[in-house]
């Protein structure tokens, strides 16, 4: 099978050596220098320890996605539509569509699939899950969700990306999906202002829970299955997200949380931090459809409205008592 990764930042290039194992692969960079550089070295500087293998063809020319069978959208979430917009007219009509960035664009506040959609007209598969690019590339046991209304797609996406070491299930439940892959990012932010404020375990773990509840009660408003938040897509992605210095997300976190704004933060990280941009989009989602997400809604207010990270901590635990459960069942 022809597959061609479009966008050579860490998590498109993993996949890339993932799929060329079985596949005829190309990677796709936007960036002509960097292009040539990684076929030159066989390094892409996002996974400097990891050898390009020598099967995988690299590329700039977006031409390179007509006549493919498969092709898999791997840039960030504030470049998609443009992204989309390079590739459409070059895109054969029966290429299968697979989707891997995580994000809700801002302003249209659309899943990163619709705006695949809206742009290539291909129905999309989403490829989700606790993921981190550095441990696929190394070949560590992975598990990932291909998520599509359309069981045919999403069971081709499955066969094709399947190894020894990366499993891959299915799910209906593509709003799901991608809202647990693009919410997670805001709460591992959290976890690691937490982190960085010095909080402990017991900190981390009522936000990842609380975190949770919330990014399920939005998924349920929008017509998500509650199921698809205790698998992979959900609390899978929130736990490796959450919990891991290869998180980005953690690492800034970590930054505020010691004093950094936002902005010197994600300067200091020096790749794109999702969280930022998912926290102003999840909260303008949030109080579009009257969805309560306290988490959510404190972390905009500091990565948008220079709040004090300990003031808000402070806030959302002395708001109003209530039960764990929403339909605790008491009479």
């Amino acid at each position: 099978m022809k597959v061609c990764v479009v966008g050579s930042g860490s998590w498109g290039t993993a996949l890339a050596l993932s799929l060329c194992q079985n596949h005829d692969t190309t990677l796709w960079s936007h960036n002509p220098q960097k292009a040539e550089q990684m076929r030159k070295d066989r390094i892409n500087p996002a996974l400097p320890e990891i050898e390009l293998l020598p099967q995988l063809n690299i590329t700039s020319d977006p031409c390179c996605v007509s006549n493919q069978d498969m092709i898999v959208i791997a840039s960030p979430s504030f470049a998609i539509r443009s992204v989309c917009k390079t590739i459409a007219p070059h895109l054969s009509d029966n290429t299968t569509v697979v989707c891997v960035t995580k994000g809700i664009e801002n302003g249209t506040l659309l899943r990163m699939s619709q705006i695949v959609e809206e742009i290539t007209g291909h129905r999309v598969v989403s490829l989700t899950g606790p993921s981190h690019a550095e441990e696929v590339a190394r070949g560590i046991p992975t598990g990932c969700v291909a998520a599509c209304s359309d069981k045919h797609l999403a069971e081709q996406v499955q066969d094709v990306f399947m190894t020894e070491t990366f499993r891959i299930y299915t799910s209906p439940d593509i709003i799901g999906a991608e809202l647990g892959g693009a919410m997670k990012n805001v709460i591992a932010l959290c976890a690691g202002v937490s982190d960085g404020l010095g909080y402990g375990d017991n900190t981390k773990a009522m936000l990842m829970t609380r975190g949770l509840t919330e990014i399920a009660r939005l998924g349920v408003a929008m017509g998500a299955s509650k199921e698809t938040f205790a698998g992979l897509a959900g609390i899978g992605d929130l736990i490796v997200t959450c919990t891991s210095m290869h998180s980005r997300n953690r690492r800034a976190g970590i930054l505020i949380g010691q004093g950094y704004s936002p902005e010197d933060a994600m300067a200091k990280i020096g790749a794109v931090v999702e969280g930022y941009y998912a926290s102003k989009s999840a909260w303008a989602l949030a109080n579009s459809i009257g969805v309560e997400m306290p988490i959510i809604h404190g972390a905009y207010e500091v990565l948008y409205n220079q709040a004090d990270p300990s003031q808000i901590v402070r806030d959302l635990l002395i708001r109003n008592k209530k039960p764990e459960s929403e339909d605790a069942g008491w009479i």
